[in-house]
């Protein structure tokens, strides 16, 4: 079967920048279920692949929901325009447009990168400073204010977004006012989970569909969306789809981050060493089953939530985990664990810390399988080099622990001991 034809293209009210798997599962999802008439205007991050094979099939693709008892595809039409990050013209073209609302971004913990070197923050390719060039093209053509949205799991990402963006302002200037004063920078906290697309999937797509796609996307039926924030210039009706609005995204994001997010980290390192490929199989086996509950044990007291509530989000995860027909590679979500690890672990743990409560053996468990993992041949972690280097250097776990506090969480060296041992036990493949 050859590409579908389109049933419509939507005029452009959306710019995106990071055009990968989750966006098409989550944003592009919530902006066609709108119903509205809203198209996106897609731009990709670091690799211009994902522009080039949706462009070749007119930028349409197959939403594939992959429940435990069945799959349903969806013809997504919603990207009206995609782009490689690098079109610098299309880029400012999209963002002076008055009629573009919002940009939203997924571009992944790192690339915040709040610590980051000045020059490399403010080379033209990273996501602030592709921001402010959109932004500048927008200010130049009078085209008013508009939202900035951050769909990365970070807390306060509207904050960290807006922040990165003036730390390569020119200090003073009339952009910088602007800016300060015209655009809104939105936090949200998103959820989704999206594993990277196999041939398997695709095979599956065109055995349902009867077409060809070469740029499926395979998502659970489970999905959410919680903002806050201003839109100076409108938005897609994004509530008609199920995304909330709300004065305070903290304690979604708190939420999401310290029992999905934790959970996943454990389970990646956790079930890596363990020989597990996948969420499923890890959460399959009774010991790292039993790590994972001890860990969300010690995270939900630091949640401002009552106790159903957070039974329910824990029954939710439960299912979600051990939904098999999702294939979450691990090794995938072990990526850039120095980038993540802050957010998903040591902020509930000094929480925990703070009101006086005992570090959790689960929590340092993570850090402990953390420091193994990179010690070990298969590490995708760019910011975590220099420590990569020094934990193959020293294996005492003592040293290790040293090494992994300072790098992360130079306030918190009280606990080299606690994490010592953690250390030991992950290095003799003991989950106790």
């Amino acid at each position: 079967m050859t590409v579908p034809s389109r049933s419509v293209r939507h005029p452009v009210r959306v710019a995106h920048l990071g055009l990968g798997a989750f966006h098409r599962a989550h944003q592009a999802w919530y902006t066609q279920r709108a119903g509205d008439g809203s198209g996106i205007a897609a731009f990709t991050g670091r690799s211009a692949e994902a522009a080039r094979v949706l462009a070749a099939q007119d930028s349409v693709y197959t939403l594939l929901e992959r429940g435990a008892d069945g799959d349903s595809a969806t013809l997504m039409e919603v990207l009206s325009e995609v782009h490689d990050g690098a079109d610098l013209d299309a880029w400012r073209r999209v963002l002076a447009d008055p009629d573009v609302g919002v940009l939203t971004l997924t571009v992944t913990e790192a690339g915040y990168r709040p610590g980051s070197s000045a020059s490399s923050a403010a080379s033209s390719s990273s996501a602030p400073a592709r921001v402010l060039d959109g932004l500048r093209a927008r200010y130049a053509a009078d085209a008013g204010g508009i939202a900035v949205v951050s769909c990365d799991n970070l807390p306060d990402n509207g904050r960290v977004l807006r922040d990165a963006v003036l730390s390569v302002a020119e200090p003073g200037s009339d952009l910088e006012a602007w800016i300060r004063s015209e655009v809104s920078f939105v936090s949200s906290m998103v959820d989704r989970i999206t594993p990277a697309t196999t041939d398997a999937d695709r095979e599956a797509v065109r055995r349902l569909t009867g077409w060809d796609d070469a740029a499926p996307v395979v998502t659970e039926p489970f999905a959410e969306w919680v903002l806050a924030g201003s839109f100076p210039a409108g938005r897609p009706a994004w509530e008609a789809a199920g995304a909330q609005f709300v004065d305070d995204i903290a304690p979604y994001e708190r939420r999401k981050l310290w029992l999905l997010n934790a959970g996943h980290s454990l389970l990646a390192y956790e079930g890596l060493a363990a020989g597990h490929e996948t969420v499923a199989q890890a959460v399959a086996d009774p010991a790292l089953a039993d790590e994972l509950e001890l860990l969300w044990s010690e995270q939900r007291t630091e949640l401002p939530f009552d106790a159903p509530t957070v039974d329910d989000a824990l029954a939710a995860l439960r299912a979600r985990f051990g939904n098999a027909r999702i294939e979450h590679r691990l090794a995938q979500i072990g990526t850039d664990g120095s980038q993540k690890l802050g957010p998903r672990i040591l902020d509930p743990l000094r929480s925990r810390l703070a009101a006086g409560r005992e570090p959790g053996r689960a929590q340092l468990g993570v850090l402990a399988a953390w420091s193994v993992h990179l010690a070990g041949p298969d590490v995708r972690d760019p910011g975590a080099a220099a420590l990569v280097e020094r934990l193959r250097e020293a294996a005492a776990p003592r040293e290790r622990a040293i090494a992994v506090l300072e790098a992360l969480a130079p306030d918190l060296t009280d606990l080299t001991d606690p994490l010592a041992e953690r250390i030991a036990a992950r290095q003799q493949g003991a989950h106790a």
